[in-house]
């Protein structure tokens, strides 16, 4: 399938700085495309050199196979939808969707159909005599993604849209507007700090990074292969186990925690150093409590439960392995088949070796950490 984007190998610095490290990537024709990273990390910088706000110091942006280079932000075939949205709150619904379209010159009743069958397409077909005053957010933040669809963008770029809304709002929001991309068929590249958004939404994620890629894949790619100790950490919930590697006279990598627990590793591992420290990560979800004896590829633990945190589906136990102040994030299935477990109690939970990663021990840090 044909790149409606092609990003290759761009840089943008600023001063001493580099925003942006020799990027590249590519985005299919009609698909939902996301670049997850913390503040800081070079995404919306990324974002306004496609948008064409800025221009790179290095390397080429496409839009269907044409360079950009020199080609002014209202030139390119593509829209930017902002945070806040900027709808001018002196119009109506339809003269908002409209005003694109009569800046460029057309008039008559085309744009008036134009403006209906988008209204339609964006389920609000009635809204359009509303003043901007009368909407809902989710209903703006439709508005403003409908008034940028109507030029025909090959793309169309979202800079975290979602970020103003209730934590309610924003949930509904993901649904619509992954409901709303593969209706109308555009090129979304979206840009966001928050993961649930990107996994929820898009078809392929990049994570970024201070400035450069650490790895792009579909959202289960990210989640259950994860490339480096940041995406590790950055990507869903995971426990992190500080550990050191050495190989047992079988040659069997072991990995040593806490001083006092050998566990066993199913990934291959280059050990150049035994003193050097690794990041060992389990998902709490990969985490079994009272595991059957003798499972193959299995790790067991004894832990002491520390607390029971009752949420629903999202219910979790927090445990610490014995003889150690660490703690341990496990999902609590609601079965009801673990109503018994209390705090003190203790416990053994394990892992299917498979389940686990481990990584070079990296020098950032999700939450602050001793």
């Amino acid at each position: 399938m044909d790149s409606a984007l092609s990003v290759q190998e761009v840089t943008k610095r600023f001063g001493d700085f580099t925003a942006v490290d020799q990027v590249s990537f590519d985005v299919e024709d009609g698909k939902f495309f996301s670049i997850l990273g913390p503040s800081g990390c070079g995404k919306t910088t990324l974002l306004r050199m496609i948008a064409g706000f800025y221009k790179p110091d290095g390397g080429t942006i496409l839009f269907n196979g044409k360079n950009m280079d020199g080609v002014a932000p209202n030139k390119r075939p593509v829209n930017l939808v902002f945070q806040n949205l900027a709808l001018f709150p002196m119009m109506n619904v339809h003269e908002n969707i409209a005003f694109g379209l009569r800046r460029r010159g057309e008039k008559g009743p085309g744009v008036d159909k134009k403006v209906r069958d988008l209204l339609e397409r964006i389920g609000l077909p009635e809204s359009g005599k509303k003043q901007i005053s009368q909407l809902s957010g989710g209903q703006k933040q439709r508005i403003a993604i409908a008034r940028c669809l109507i030029m025909e963008p090959s793309v169309l770029l979202l800079d975290e849209p979602l970020g103003a809304l209730d934590a309610k709002l924003r949930e509904h929001m993901k649904v619509e507007l992954k409901r709303l991309q593969s209706q109308v068929g555009t090129t979304f590249v979206y840009i966001t700090h928050d993961q649930s958004e990107a996994m929820v939404m898009s078809d392929t994620v990049a994570v970024m990074n201070n400035g450069h890629f650490e790895q792009i894949g579909a959202p289960q790619e990210l989640y259950h292969e994860p490339k480096s100790s940041f995406v590790a950490q950055f990507v869903g919930n995971n426990n992190k186990l500080r550990v050191k590697l050495h190989s047992d006279p079988s040659g069997n990598i072991i990995a040593r925690y806490a001083d006092r627990y050998d566990l066993k590793l199913a990934q291959r591992v280059e050990v150049s150093n035994e003193n050097e420290e690794y990041d060992l990560f389990i998902r709490p979800e990969a985490i079994i409590i009272n595991p059957r004896e003798g499972k193959e590829h299995f790790q067991n633990l004894p832990v002491e439960v520390t607390s029971i945190l009752f949420d629903g589906g999202n219910s979790r136990l927090l445990v610490s392995p014995l003889g150690t102040e660490e703690e341990l994030v496990i999902a609590l299935p609601q079965t009801r088949e673990y109503d018994h477990i209390r705090s003190k109690d203790r416990i053994q939970v394990g892992w299917d070796l498979n389940k686990t990663v481990c990584f070079k021990r990296s020098d950032w840090k999700l939450y602050d950490e001793e």
